[in-house]
């Protein structure tokens, strides 16, 4: 295998049944479930960051009148309930997790620890990272990349629904072209809006290559982790 450890990026809205709007759909969580395995049994280890944004974002909060800071405590909340359904799922697939939070709620979850996390991914576990940063202002593409760094991960990988990266929004524009490879700058100048920039910038100083591919096409996360060229890779 080209990786060692990775961190899977998920958003929020992948848990979600997009053909009925159902938050946690168990059938969604099952197949992501079984994604994962296939990646423990290729003796990868595997940590993830899971998104809010299919119950609560802070920003659409604060459209509603709900405050910045609390609306994006509200969000980290939001991520935590969504570890804890990946948890159940993957552990109905027999894969051993732990959820770890960067604010600490005991009865739930471990608090996130750096040591800890890194011992646990060694014992073959499953380490899901809750609520963010612990930080408002900053995204779950941010906590990735942060925690992707802390555990000396060899490369982050993001699963959309997409296949890659695009010069436009391949959904609106057909004829937008996909890059194989660009570089954190170009991606950052031409403010693709894949990751946000604070999660680019600081895969670019910790040398994290950045991989985004269609994590709902069949056994795309094992190509990409067996190094065949799908997706984009964003690197030096």
């Amino acid at each position: 295998m080209r990786y060692k450890r990775v961190l899977l990026k998920l958003s929020g809205e992948a848990l979600q049944n997009q053909a009925t709007g159902v938050s946690l759909d168990p059938g969604v969580l099952i197949s992501i479930a079984d994604q994962i395995k296939k990646v423990r049994q290729m003796d990868i280890e595997i940590a993830v960051v899971v998104g809010g944004g299919n119950i609560f974002r802070g920003l659409t909060g604060e459209n509603s009148g709900v405050d910045r800071t609390t609306g994006d405590y509200m969000g980290m909340l939001a991520t935590v309930i969504n570890s804890l359904a990946l948890q159940s799922a993957l552990e109905k697939e027999g894969v051993h997790t732990r959820v770890m939070t960067s604010i600490a709620m005991p009865s739930l979850a471990e608090p996130f620890i750096r040591r800890r996390a890194l011992r646990h991914l060694e014992k073959g576990r499953v380490v899901i990272f809750g609520a963010g940063t612990g930080n408002p202002y900053f995204t779950t593409d941010s906590a990735a990349a942060l925690r992707a760094s802390e555990i000396r991960a060899d490369a982050l990988i993001k699963g959309t629904k997409v296949d890659g990266i695009y010069t436009a929004d391949p959904m609106k524009n057909p004829d937008a072209k996909r890059y194989e490879r660009i570089s954190y700058g170009d991606a950052l100048q031409q403010r693709l809006r894949i990751m946000d920039a604070a999660a680019f910038s600081l895969c670019q100083e910790n040398k994290i290559p950045i991989i985004v591919f269609n994590f709902f096409k069949t056994d795309e996360i094992v190509r990409v982790l067996k190094g065949e060229p799908v997706g984009t890779v964003v690197e030096e």
